[in-house]
Parts: structure tokens; sequence; C-alpha cells
């Protein structure tokens, strides 16, 4: 027992000597209860509102970050690759100057936009749209207000174009007032094509899986195309300026 006891006392020696000097020790860390590079992110909410142990410092950032979170967000800027669509509705002289020359002859053509696709188009015409439009139902007559090109057997109005090799070339889509002519088209009705199966196989696989597809179109019928005179324009402008 006295060996085991001296044999402690001995490994106690042993660690005590084994130490560092004092002055090598690290000095003690000094505690503070102000926070210098505390984020207000990181600030719990009771400690915020309480005032205590909160530098002026980080008062004035809390302040500042609750004006930020109060004010309307900015405006974000539409996408560079949408599509904008103009409308120019302005009497120029060409207008003025050949657009009773264009009402003279009665035959007209319009170059109508539906849906963002061109269709080339004149009184009595049936087209099948490539898709199914949405909320329409047959014999619904529907307003078309979107034109690039109003023609006849010797003049033709066109709309701007966007200027090749801008920025804005593909982007810009420019069309005429809609108070220079009259569309309506009549929905005649849905028509749909026969059902079609696709087989779709993988490589090295016994099975083969059948897609099913059955498109359904619709069906309008111009039922009015009128270009209107110059003082019907001049009028409608009168109006919307008063």
């Amino acid at each position: 027992m006295a060996f085991l006891a001296r044999t402690a006392r001995n490994a106690l020696v042993e660690t005590r000597a084994s130490l560092p000097p004092t002055f090598l020790l690290p000095l003690r860390a000094h505690i503070t209860t102000q926070s210098h590079t505390l984020s207000t992110g990181d600030v719990p909410e009771p400690l915020l509102q309480s005032g205590q142990r909160v530098s002026p410092d980080l008062k004035e950032k809390v302040a500042s970050h609750k004006l930020s979170a109060s004010a309307p967000p900015p405006t974000t800027p539409s996408s560079p690759n949408s599509r904008q669509d103009i409308v120019s509705a302005h009497l120029t002289p060409s207008i003025r100057q050949l657009l009773p020359l264009l009402h003279s002859q009665p035959a007209h053509y319009m170059t109508l936009h539906i849906h963002g696709r061109p269709y080339l188009l004149t009184k009595g015409d049936t087209l099948r749209l490539p898709f199914l439009m949405p909320n329409v139902a047959p014999g619904d007559v529907l307003r078309l207000n979107r034109a690039t090109h109003i023609g006849s057997r010797d003049y033709t109005l066109k709309a701007a174009e966007p200027v090749k090799g801008t920025a804005d070339h593909g982007k810009k889509v420019f069309y005429l007032d809609e108070r220079l002519f009259t569309v309506r088209a009549r929905v005649v009705g849905i028509e749909t094509e026969p059902m079609r199966v696709e087989e779709k196989t993988k490589r090295r696989q016994r099975h083969t899986k059948h897609v099913f597809s059955k498109m359904r179109f619709t069906v309008l019928k111009i039922s009015e195309l009128e270009v209107k005179s110059l003082e019907e324009y001049e009028r409608a402008l009168e109006g919307v300026e008063a």
C-alpha cells in the first residue's frame, strides 16, 4: 500500500514539473458585454427589445435595417428576352396622303397576328389555328386588333419595323393602330385530328411504350374586314384626345 502511495506521489510531482513556466502561458481573455462585429441578423429579438448590452453603433445599424426593410422593393426591369408590342398611334403625313387611296380599293387583305403568329387573311377566309384557343366557344365573335400590313391591289400600309443589327431587333414588334381597321372573326367550331400512336423504345430493352395524342384546333371565319376612311380615323383620334 505504501508502494502505491509513493508511486502516485512521484507521478504527481513529475506532472507538475512537466508544466511550462507561468510567463509562457496565454493571458486570460478579456470578457466584454459589447459586441462590435455582431451583425444585426444574429442579434436575438428579446435582446434588441430590451435595449441592454447593446452598443450605440449596433442600435444605429438595427434602425437603418428596419428602415430599409420597410421601404418598397425596387421595381425589377423586364426580362431582356421578353417580347414588347408597340402600337403606333400617330397620324403621319404618309397616312394622311395614302389612306384615302387605300380606302378607295375595297378588296383588302391584312396580316393579322393571333397569339403572336402572323396570318394573311381577307374577308370570308376560314382559318384553322394550329392550337386550341382558350376560353372561347363556337359562336363567339372575336375582335382582332393586331395587324402589321393592310393592303389592296395597288397600295400597302405597313407598320414600322425594328432596325436590323440592333439589340431591339427580334424583341420589339410594331403594329398598326387598331382604329385604322375593323376585323371580326367568328368561332366556327373545334376540329380534332385522328388519334396518333407513337411507339417509344429504349436500347437493349424489350418493353415498348405507346404514347397516344389527339390534338384539337380552333376554326375561325373572318366575318368582317374593313379599312377606315381618313375622316373616321381623325374622328377616332379626336375622341381619344378629348
